[in-house]
């Protein structure tokens, strides 16, 4: 368990030796997970190597939900990881502070009730996996909605809103998100360099 001793406002993180028994589907090497976070559904989440989730994040994964998160990621502190249908982060993403993914919606037209009390034959539920390729990055306060797929190398900037699928390598921002521009590339040279000294 890794923190600051001398620092009683650092609770410090958990670490793949400390998290190996806990329960999940599967743990990686290198894995830090802040001591504050709220997790359930452990046995239905797979975490790869290299990872770190900042504290009074909340990943719910309970039931028939499921959480794959790969190698390279960094999950900043106050994310929210709904994944009752499915999330699924490739290698080299991540997700600023106050991240809201959700792979299930409440339809707010009013054609519904709404809220996880009412029993399902009341409610509208939207549901469907978000998946986020590898090298996409979301800006702080970003909420994506069920049923998206972010293609490979997008960059989500903050306070965005994303509602359908985005393409491969663009930056991309706004309520809803609009595409901007296309993304450098460059950043994978650096990715075989890492992975070529890694090896």
């Amino acid at each position: 368990m890794s923190g600051d001793k001398m620092n009683p406002f650092n609770p410090g993180y958990y670490t793949d030796k400390d998290l190996k028994n806990a329960g999940f589907k599967s743990i990686g090497k290198n894995v830090q997970i802040g001591r504050n976070c709220t997790i359930i559904g452990l046995e239905n989440i797979e975490i790869g190597d290299n990872v770190r989730i900042d504290g009074y994040c909340t990943i719910i994964a309970a039931g028939s939900g499921w959480l794959k998160i790969g190698s390279y990621i960094h999950i900043g502190s106050y994310c929210l990881l709904s994944a009752g249908d499915g999330i699924q982060l490739h290698d080299f993403s991540g997700l600023s502070q106050g991240v809201c993914i959700y792979s299930r919606t409440d339809d707010y037209s009013g054609k519904y009730l709404t809220n996880p009390t009412v029993p399902a034959a009341f409610t509208g539920v939207s549901e469907g996996t978000v998946t986020l390729g590898r090298h996409v990055i979301v800006g702080s306060g970003s909420v994506i909605l069920p049923n998206v797929t972010v293609g490979e190398g997008s960059s989500i900037g903050a306070q965005s809103l994303v509602t359908k699928n985005l393409e491969e390598w663009g930056v991309f921002f706004g309520t809803p998100v609009k595409r901007l521009k296309r993304r450098s590339q460059k950043l994978l040279e650096l990715e075989k360099n890492l992975l070529s000294k890694s090896a």
